[in-house]
């Protein structure tokens, strides 16, 4: 068949549970993936590993393939997944032993290889690609499971596999993983998190998980099964292409993808084509994530109602820090309140109080009750939201890089042979377009006040301490004006915490959208970050509630 069917239904540890059954049933396929994976998620699973070596890898998947595995094998759809995570010995075992106990043949292979030993770290994990996926595959395997592939790799191996492709089909490779970047984060794609979410058939209520239909030149058509919710439009394809990139080069351990070549065309109701992706050859170092345990948090919320908020704020400052000390405590003042008004909540400010240290004790009760002893000592309507409660550990998350050849990629097949996957023989440094910045231009003749988000979209997310902020216009006619208006400068104003960060500013015109990666702006990662919004998903969204001078002859 020339056109690979491959659908997902897991975008994150913790997604619809349903899923893998709405998307079996829903129409055909050819292959079904699940992405289990993050940063975050690989220190869940470290911590789980600590109390059970047997444990590490995505437990849910497990309970999902007991309602599902015995119709994929009957409709011959074969599941492909990171669950995984850090043992996926474990859990291909464990499928296997699921399908002796259904009474079902089931043929697992699964690829190793990308567990780096650091005795000083709780994991470390390289970023394999897809040929060890694909090795499995052409071995027939009905279900493949991975440790830590990147997202885009569940669909390129398939791809590989039916298509036969080498090494040095570079463009075909780069388009297979936008395709896999498309459709790893579920319904994403397909208008979930999506900023017009009021313009969906169904206002977003319950959108349908994403397929793409892979040819053999690498394009692809982005759909989903009829009657499902949501919607698959240029701009919801729009939104998850700009989710966690940088610049225009997209590295991956098999190819180095073009996103600025990347086109997006509506086909048809709910279907979008994905053509033109040019390909280069991938860097000669794989990424690495790095979690380490960085010691002990605990918060406590006072709640501020009425006047004088700020010297209510700072009374409760002056008395934590005289009972516990300064070390490590962070204070945030959310200004919810409201003047003049007959309601608490509304009248009501928010004092987040944040601990982080290396010892339990300090960071635990010690912390929590001295907040809680000034329950009846401190400023006028003292109260908290939270108990007092111990310390939870938090992990940090880094990044490195490892030679392509510093790792042991094997795919294992059902028969059990050991297949090493040698890195490829060509690679190159990516010759990383800069992040270029653009000088303010004159206001337009004519303007009105009003929401950036009439004009524009976006989505932001989080690559370890780093965010990354994508904004694209709506119209071909508002993007001048939003490629030479939102510069570096201009996003400092409108988002403040930004100012003293590093920020790199990068152009993709065919999608007509600006990307900016915020460096620094989570500090040490999801786990460890006290920000209100602590993966960054929230920035874009601020980003377009900003009231600034839009374009009058550019309508909303």
């Amino acid at each position: 068949m020339s056109v690979l069917r491959i659908g997902n239904a897991s975008g994150f540890y913790g997604d619809r549970f349903t899923a893998w059954r709405e998307m079996l049933d829903g129409g055909e396929l050819d292959v079904l993936t699940g992405d289990y994976l993050a940063e975050l998620t690989m220190l869940i699973l470290g911590r789980d590993r600590m109390r059970d070596p047997s444990l590490g890898y995505a437990k849910t998947f497990l309970r999902q393939a007991e309602g599902v595995l015995g119709t994929a094998l009957e409709r011959g759809v074969t599941l492909v997944t990171n669950a995984g995570g850090l043992n996926p010995a474990g859990l291909a075992d464990a499928i296997r032993s699921l399908g002796d106990r259904l009474g079902l043949q089931v043929r697992v292979g699964y690829v190793e290889g990308d567990a780096i030993q650091r005795p000083d770290a709780l994991t470390a994990n390289a970023y394999l690609g897809a040929f060890g996926i694909a090795a499995c595959l052409d071995a027939g395997a009905d279900v493949v499971v991975t440790g830590r592939v990147t997202d885009a790799s569940l669909v390129v191996g398939p791809a590989v596999a039916r298509f036969g492709w080498t090494r040095d089909d570079l463009d075909a490779l780069a388009g297979a993983t936008v395709a896999g970047h498309l459709i790893e984060c579920g319904a994403q794609v397909t208008g979930g998190n999506f900023s017009f979410f009021t313009e969906l058939p169904d206002g977003g209520h319950r959108p349908g998980f994403p397929i793409a239909e892979l040819h053999p030149d690498g394009s692809t058509v982005l759909t989903k099964h009829p009657g499902t919710g949501g919607a698959v439009t240029v701009e919801t394809v729009t939104a998850q292409l700009l989710y966690e990139v940088g610049g225009p080069d997209y590295l991956g351990p098999d190819v180095v993808t073009r996103l600025d070549t990347v086109r997006l065309e509506q086909e048809g109701p709910d279907r979008v084509r994905v053509s033109g992706v040019r390909g280069t050859p991938p860097p000669d170092t794989l990424k690495v994530g790095v979690n380490n345990l960085g010691g002990f948090r605990n918060s406590m919320t006072f709640v501020l109602c009425g006047l004088d908020i700020p010297a209510k704020a700072a009374l409760v400052r002056g008395q934590i820090e005289e009972s516990v000390g300064t070390e490590g405590l962070e204070f945030t003042l959310a200004r919810t309140d409201h003047p003049d008004t007959g309601d608490t909540e509304a009248a009501s400010a928010l004092l987040h109080v944040h601990v982080r240290d290396g010892d339990k004790s300090r960071a635990g009760r010690a912390f929590s009750a001295a907040a809680v002893e000034l329950a009846l000592a401190s400023y006028p309507g003292c109260t908290l939201t939270t108990l007092p409660g111990d310390a939870t550990p938090y992990g940090v998350f880094t990044a490195d890089t490892i030679a392509q050849d510093g790792v042991e990629h094997v795919a294992v097949l059902p028969s059990g042979e050991r297949v090493p996957i040698p890195p490829p023989a060509v690679t190159a440094t990516p010759a990383e377009a800069p992040a270029r910045e653009v000088t303010a231009v004159p206001a337009p003749a004519a303007t009105r006040r009003g929401p950036l988000g009439e004009l524009v979209g976006a989505r932001s997310g989080d690559k370890g301490g780093d965010a990354n902020l994508g904004v694209w216009a709506r119209t071909d006619a508002t993007w001048p004006w939003l490629r030479d208006w939102l510069t570096v400068e201009r996003l400092a104003e409108l988002l403040p915490e930004t100012a003293a960060l590093t920020v790199e500013r990068y152009e993709l015109p065919n999608l007509r959208a600006v990307n900016f990666v915020i460096r620094g702006l989570l500090g040490q990662g999801v786990a460890a970050s006290t920000r209100f919004d602590p993966q960054a998903k929230a920035l874009g969204e601020l980003l377009r509630s900003r009231v600034v001078d839009l374009p009058t002859e550019a309508p909303a």
